[in-house]
């Protein structure tokens, strides 16, 4: 059976070289423009017993590990993206983006 097996060799491409059924970038990137992605904004974070979280009524504080006014973590599909700052619009809560993490930095994070 190992007497049917053969190297398989491709053709090479030279630069700007477009091969049969390609598009631009420019096309490829409108096709995920419409994709849903989810988008989260993490406060903080805190450590909890199962007693203590069953003890937690209406009026209760939960104490997180970030100072009040130190900034927010911003990710995209539980993958941290950038950081920014709370801000109130029209009595809802938003983020003013103050940093964007390069993907060099994203990758060395993995």
């Amino acid at each position: 059976m190992a007497d049917d097996i053969s190297k398989v060799e491709f053709a090479g491409l030279t630069p700007g070289e477009k091969q049969e059924g390609d598009t631009s970038a420019g096309q490829n990137m409108q096709l995920l423009y419409d994709l849903a992605v989810e988008v989260n904004v993490r406060l903080g974070a805190t450590m909890m017993t199962i007693k203590e979280l069953i003890n937690l009524f209406p009026g209760s504080v939960v104490e997180l590990d970030r100072m009040a006014g130190e900034s927010c973590d911003l990710f995209v599909n539980d993958v941290l993206i950038g950081k920014g700052e709370v801000v109130v619009i029209n009595d809802n809560f938003g983020l003013r983006i103050t940093d964007i993490i390069s993907s060099e930095d994203r990758l060395k994070s993995l």
